[in-house]
């Protein structure tokens, strides 16, 4: 079985037509919107408030990953199959990927090996235009904005040097992320500086991904913060009349996407922000669709747990209302040697050593989830490299703070292979789950919510604000925007802002160099060291590897 690629899997597996998915959660047949035989969107009228507080929400996350991912999206399908397995009705719930990593280096979020969802290669690349509609709403406030600049009629007064809003693509392309506009004359615009960003870092998709219907959506966008006048008062994007243009290229775009994995259970997808600069979660709706029809919905949240974890309990749960019952964190073997010391080429040999000194990031991250009153269960992820010894050392070291540690086999085996890490979630939900509490409140001072999360999270000593990001305060405190929520913008690959500090540093402090503001998703962003809104392609992108045939059949996508 291991011989074949992710593509080869999917593509050999029987399909069913999305009907047979949509009956197991009892949804009539004439409300899906069907996008072809294996894909449809749901009506936002499916939600069912009562519902979501009686099922149990699972989120799963992971230990401060290596560059390659330690698996959070291949665990959340394997674990889905693996309840489905014992006997409950569970739905995994997932962000959209995006094609920047697809034909770049990461490849796409569809899971992997035999924990996968389908069809593949249409979840991948287009899927149902999502990402085209964020995409073209954000790109039609850009040209709101650069048209209101030279226009006679209804000017703004917009001061140029200060507006904030970026024009964004779906793709990695370095020459994008430092262009001048409205260069060859009067008629071409008002010539400025100006970037893009990568479609899942546009605040339009931050937006999709708390809104809760489309009156909420609207509003939001609406208050999109664009910059100032040339006598220093706020613009917003409803002061250019946007937001209903927008909502409309929305219009679609807000319902959620039924899907199925492998072994043909419900995979609901919708959304798709990053999570080292937004959320890194799916939308709050297709959440609270999962919860409205199934007994158990799996998701995920970017990266490690003190990003994208800490940012679905900070900020969506506690927007929501949504009551976690337990938290899976992905822990590899492969991971643990490198927090322990491990070079890259050291990360595939056996060394209780690195496993045991790298532990300390794992531990860390479980008395993280525990400060939200929240049990973790962790699955390690199997790898052929991990030894027997080592994985006997993690369960050990897990047992002594109480926590079940399970081996999780879901690329190799699906449902199989996770039926003992599905039984531990359903041990914690039953006897152990709590109700969730946030870190901070919403209503606390900014500077203080900030410190909250570098020093429990993070385990620093401290925040220090750069002259900028001290302004930046007084910008928000003077816009009235302090009762938002924190959006922490900084490298996945350590607690710290420093990616060399490996495993649980400590004895730093966190510089904020500047803190952004997203006023239609009610977050702001603060900046800890320099943050990549538009990826650049690698010598050798994914996308030289591909193939598509005469039949429209694909290969080398992964």
């Amino acid at each position: 079985m291991a011989h074949l690629s992710d593509i080869e899997i999917a593509q050999s597996n029987p399909i069913k037509h999305i009907k047979h998915i949509a009956k197991n959660l009892e949804i009539d047949e004439d409300d899906l919107e069907l996008y072809g035989k294996y894909k449809a969107k749901l009506p936002l009228k499916l939600i069912n408030e009562k519902a979501i507080h009686q099922n149990n929400l699972i989120l799963v996350t992971a230990l401060t990953p290596t560059p390659a991912g330690e698996g959070k999206t291949t665990v959340s399908i394997g674990l889905t199959e693996g309840l489905n397995k014992v006997g409950k009705k569970a739905t995994v719930v997932l962000r959209e990927p995006s094609l920047g990593p697809v034909f770049g280096i990461k490849g796409g979020a569809a899971g992997g090996g035999y924990s996968q969802v389908i069809p593949m290669e249409d979840i991948n690349l287009h899927f149902t235009g999502d990402f085209n509609a964020v995409e073209k709403a954000n790109n039609l406030l850009a040209a709101l904005i650069d048209n209101n600049l030279q226009s006679k009629v209804n000017n703004l007064n917009i001061d140029p040097r200060t507006i904030l809003w970026k024009r964004v693509i779906d793709m990695n392309d370095r020459a994008l992320r430092d262009i001048t506009i409205g260069l060859g004359g009067t008629a071409n615009g008002i010539p400025r500086q100006d970037s893009f960003n990568i479609t899942p870092a546009s605040e339009i998709m931050a937006i999709l991904c708390m809104s809760k219907d489309r009156n909420d959506l609207k509003e939001r966008l609406g208050a999109i913060f664009i910059g100032f006048t040339f006598d220093k008062k706020p613009i917003f994007a409803r002061d250019l009349k946007a937001e209903n243009a927008m909502a409309i290229l929305l219009k679609d775009a807000i319902k959620p996407n039924l899907v199925q994995t492998l072994e043909g259970n419900p995979a609901i997808i919708h959304g798709g922000p990053f999570a080292n600069i937004a959320q890194g979660t799916n939308t709050i709706i297709a959440t609270k669709m999962g919860l409205s029809l199934s007994e158990y919905v799996v998701t995920e949240a970017g990266f490690g747990a003190d990003l994208g974890a800490e940012k679905f309990l900070n900020i969506k749960c506690a927007y929501a209302g949504l009551n976690p019952k337990a938290v899976v964190l992905v822990a590899t073997i492969r991971a643990l040697r490198h927090h322990g010391g491990a070079m890259k080429e050291e990360y595939n040999t056996p060394n209780l050593t690195f496993v045991a000194k790298g532990f300390e990031n794992l531990e860390k991250h479980i008395e993280n989830i525990r400060k939200f009153n929240i049990e973790p269960v962790v699955a390690i992820n199997a790898f052929i490299s991990d030894s027997i010894e080592e994985t006997e050392l993690v369960q050990e070291k897990c047992a002594a703070l109480g926590v079940q540690a399970v081996v999780s086999k879901g690329w190799e085996l699906g449902g199989d292979g996770t039926k003992e890490l599905a039984k531990a979630v359903i041990d914690v939900v039953e006897n152990k789950a709590t109700q969730f509490k946030p870190l901070y409140n919403w209503k606390s001072p900014m500077k203080e919510k900030i410190e909250t999360i570098a020093r429990e999270i993070y385990g620093a000593d401290g925040v220090v604000f750069d002259k900028k990001a001290l302004l930046n305060l007084r910008r928000i405190d003077r816009l009235g925007f302090n009762d938002f929520a924190v959006c922490m913008a900084k490298t996945q690959k350590s607690f710290s802002d420093d990616d060399k500090k490996i495993g649980r540093p400590t004895g730093f402090k966190v510089t904020v160099r500047e803190i952004e503001i997203a006023a239609g998703a009610q977050f702001v962003i603060p900046i800890l060291g320099k943050m990549m809104r538009m990826p650049g392609l690698p010598a050798r992108p994914a996308s030289e590897g591909m193939t598509i045939d005469n039949n429209g059949v694909i290969s080398g996508l992964s």
